[in-house]
């Protein structure tokens, strides 16, 4: 007769120093993923020199909401690393819902200042791959903020989904979601604005510095919600 079946944990078959060795890894990449993600607001913030142009507060409130807003509002589930370990579950998903409300107030900012700009000087809007990312970008974040809401109320709306398949989706079109503006965030790197004002070396280590917060970001929602190896007992 077939036994239940039980999932394994994280790091099953490690021995306990290699198991702790595992855990301060895992622990010391999603510390780097706040300061990698808060370190990229600050410096795009001052590179575009804000209050100088319109356009200059494009890239202050896109970076607030992409780099900083959504990272924390991921990174706040984080089993090891949040800055908010001492909230309670709840109160955790009330600082990500305040977080993705702030994406969605900066990213739509961002997004005035952009259109203000072009009119402005009478340039043609939406003609590179970066305004068409973002313009994506943008799209899937009001839908998953509006998936949000049915996971917060599946009652109300009377949704036939369960609750657990409902956090599923949102987890998973939340990653999507975050890797879009990853890739949007690395395109801004090839326009005329960066590379006219960071080159060499530098601009390669702003290239490569989105995606590590994208690779802790993944590896947390997969490893919350993707079913790990099954073990027979």
């Amino acid at each position: 007769m077939r036994s239940d079946v039980e999932y394994s944990p994280v790091g099953e078959g490690l021995g306990m120093r290699d198991y702790w060795l595992y855990v301060w890894l895992r622990r010391a990449a999603v510390i780097a993923a706040h300061v990698t993600g808060v370190g990229l607001t600050l410096i795009l913030s001052l590179l575009s020199r804000p209050g100088t142009s319109l356009f200059s507060w494009h890239p202050v409130c896109m970076s607030v909401a992409y780099c900083l807003c959504m990272t924390e509002g991921i990174l706040v589930f984080s089993a090891e690393g949040s800055l908010f370990c001492f909230k309670s579950r709840k109160g955790k998903v009330r600082l990500h819902w305040f977080c993705q409300a702030l994406v969605l107030i900066a990213a739509a900012t961002g997004l005035g200042f952009m259109v203000a700009s072009k009119n402005v000087s009478e340039r043609p809007h939406l003609v590179t791959w970066h305004s068409l990312l973002g313009i994506c970008t943008l799209a899937a974040t009001t839908l998953q903020a509006a998936c949000g809401v049915c996971v917060i109320f599946p009652k109300l709306l009377r949704l036939s989904s369960s609750l657990p398949r409902l956090k599923l989706y949102h987890a998973t079109c939340g990653l999507v979601v975050y890797l879009l503006a990853t890739v949007t965030v690395v395109s801004a790197m090839f326009s005329d604005w960066f590379q006219a004002t960071v080159k060499g070396v530098a601009w390669w280590a702003f290239l490569l510095l989105p995606f590590f917060p994208a690779l802790v970001v993944m590896n947390q929602i997969t490893n919350a919600y993707l079913p790990r190896k099954k073990i027979s007992s």
